[in-house]
């Protein structure tokens, strides 16, 4: 079962202030709340920056079979012996990146319409993301909310697992997941948090509630 939710983790130090932790440090925290996959994003480091995190990320949770996605950095994803790369729209093709990343690896896409999402369907991609659901302020020039009707829209279209992002809280998760995503990915919430074990636990409390519950796909 893909997880329930997708912790991003992101060097922008906006994304964690109000928190004196280290992005591994939150990460452990996550990953004690039951966390089991990460995805590292830094947008503004060099690629050494972002290959000694990535490893020290891979060295601390790896041993606990939690799965560390690299964002954009196949290579990267390779050499360190993480558990994926994701790609945006204006990255790698999947079918590159599955070149440089080989099973088990995973290769995961974003997606902001329904043509990408069909492109994406007929990839090898093993997950796709969804979104922005909600406004969301995690990115300089984000793309335009597509919102819940969406999700539904593309739950008809791939069996694939669906991960949506954007401006989710634990407040909208519940709405999110009876939408069709299998998970949803968060950010600020999870980094800024002052107990980020409890909030990863309230966001699988609400998976474990709703996604039973949820009709099943034709």
């Amino acid at each position: 079962m893909f997880p329930a939710l997708y912790a991003i983790l992101d060097a922008s130090p906006e994304f964690s202030s109000g928190s004196a932790l280290s992005i591994a440090e939150i990460a452990l925290r996550l990953s004690e709340g039951g966390v089991e996959l990460f995805q590292y994003r830094d947008k503004r480091g060099s690629g050494r920056r972002i290959q000694e995190n990535s490893q020290e990320l891979c060295d601390r949770l790896g041993p606990n079979r939690i799965r560390v996605i690299v964002n954009d950095r196949a290579d990267i994803a390779a050499m360190t012996g993480a558990g994926g790369v994701h790609v945006g729209q204006e990255d790698l093709p999947v079918e590159d990146a599955r070149k440089i990343c080989g099973a088990p690896l995973w290769v995961g896409v974003s997606t902001h319409n329904l043509e990408q999402l069909r492109a994406a369907d007929a990839t090898s991609a093993d997950y796709i993301a969804a979104g922005p659901v909600f406004p969301t302020g995690t990115k300089a020039n984000p793309d335009p909310v597509v919102g819940l009707e969406f999700l539904r829209a593309a739950r008809r279209i791939t069996r694939k697992p669906l991960v949506a992002i954007g401006g989710i809280t634990v407040e909208s998760a519940g709405d999110v997941y009876q939408a069709g995503a299998d998970s949803i990915a968060v950010i600020r919430d999870l980094m800024a948090a002052s107990d980020p074990a409890q909030r990863a636990r309230e966001y699988l409390a609400i998976a474990k509630r709703v996604l039973p519950a949820r009709p099943a796909r034709n």
